[in-house]
């Protein structure tokens, strides 16, 4: 009997996915387990495979096309099986329309489905169309020992090493010949003097969401924002004395995520959603921190770091950067923020605002830190001072509010010590 395979929901934030690359065409044979096609997401593109083996009678989305969740996506059955009843009977639904106060509740188990998507996916570490064949994308590596101990000791990721030995198991040879995956430049265009001319991009899925949650957080949440200066000299001081320590790489930004951590604790209702009927004060700490990639933004969390030190949050962030712009990223990996930074200092930015990411009340925009004369004890004398501001939900967090959250963090920035106690 032919069965469905629906388009799945593969993020909280998804609403459609549009096909990358089809694996198999209509007609042939495809085996349990098997990928079938390459589909981008607003955050990721991910491989699909397949529970079912048969042969593919019909494909519902054309490659580079789009369709909202639950769609038809492919059907598999019987050879010269009749589909016609199938096809009339099933549902379209339609593209679905998220508001801020919807988005906790966009769990991939509340999304109502004809049937239950049976497939199983996971991200693949190049951005569509180019298929790269990858050894493994489960998490669990078929290598000898032989190629492990190469592959560490070349820094390679033996995730993305393709296997020729027996089963597909990755072997000494295959790392020897391993060549990473770059992306190739786009060539930079230019008219000629006096001539008019433009070039039309189409927007990828992530930008779609990203201009869609922004737009809605912008519009329905009463945005208000306050700023405050930070003195930075201890800081400075106490990351200089870490990573002089064997084996410690510690950021300013590792010591935003800490402080930030800290004083949500001591402030819980800024650690808090809006959800249109009730305020959710949430008791643990998950702070999303945002990382650019080439389509946009993605938005990877540190789950319970006010339970962690500067050197796991250090670890935990660098590899959610190196994985974002690989696009290694787990749809659990951004998922169930409470309050969300963004650190724009590295780009020499001194402040800006941004906007509310939902389902948190709270963003903490965090500028370049800049030397400027400042006045102790009497005295002007040379300073280096960070500036952050505070974009708050008004219908969650009251300027006082957030005024206290920021004088804690504030306290902790400006006493680094205090957060080892």
């Amino acid at each position: 009997m032919a069965e469905i395979v629906y388009m799945p929901k593969l993020s909280d934030t998804m609403t459609e996915g549009v096909v990358a690359i089809w694996n198999k065409k209509v007609g042939e044979t495809v085996k349990e387990g098997e990928i079938l096609a390459e589909i981008e997401t607003d955050k990721a593109t991910m491989e699909f495979e397949s529970f079912y083996s048969g042969t593919l009678l019909h494909i519902g989305v054309e490659t580079g096309k789009a369709a909202p969740v639950n769609s038809i996506l492919a059907i598999i059955g019987a050879p010269g099986e009749d589909i016609s009843a199938m096809l009339t009977s099933a549902p379209t639904p339609a593209f679905e329309t998220a508001t801020v106060a919807e988005a906790p509740k966009l769990e991939a188990s509340s999304v109502p489905n004809p049937e239950p998507v049976k497939a199983a996916v996971q991200p693949i570490a190049k951005p569509a169309p180019q298929a790269v064949p990858t050894a493994n994308t489960s998490g669990r590596v078929f290598a000898s020992p032989l190629a492990k101990k190469l592959a560490d000791e070349k820094g390679v990721d033996i995730h993305a090493i393709a296997g020729t030995g027996e089963g597909g198991r990755i072997v000494k040879r295959d790392v020897d010949h391993y060549t990473p995956y770059t992306p190739a430049e786009k060539p930079i265009q230019t008219a000629a003097a006096g001539t008019e001319s433009w070039v039309d991009e189409p927007i990828s899925q992530m930008r779609k969401t990203i201009a869609r949650r922004l737009a809605e957080s912008k519009f329905t949440a009463p945005h208000f924002y306050l700023t405050l200066d930070i003195d930075m000299d201890n800081a400075i001081a106490s990351r200089k004395a870490l990573n002089a320590l064997e084996g410690v790489k510690v950021s300013f930004n590792d010591m935003v995520i800490k402080a930030v951590a800290m004083a949500l604790k001591k402030h819980p209702n800024v650690n808090s959603s809006w959800l249109g009927d009730v305020i959710r004060r949430n008791q643990h700490v998950h702070v999303g921190v945002a990382v650019a990639v080439d389509e946009g933004l993605l938005v990877p969390v540190v789950r319970f770091a006010d339970t962690k030190g500067f050197t796991q949050i250090s670890a935990e962030v660098r590899d959610f950067a190196k994985r974002a712009k690989d696009k290694k990223l787990q749809p659990s990996d951004w998922e169930g923020n409470t309050f969300t930074i963004s650190n724009l200092g590295m780009f020499g930015i001194e402040s800006f605002t941004a906007i509310v990411n939902p389902p948190d009340s709270c963003i903490l925009a965090v500028g370049g830190i800049k030397e400027v004369p400042v006045l102790k004890n009497g005295q002007i004398v040379p300073g280096n001072v960070m500036k952050v501001t505070l974009s708050c939900d008004h219908r969650v967090v009251d300027g006082a509010t957030g005024a206290a959250f920021l004088q804690t963090f504030k306290n902790f920035m400006e006493n680094p010590v205090s957060m080892l106690l």
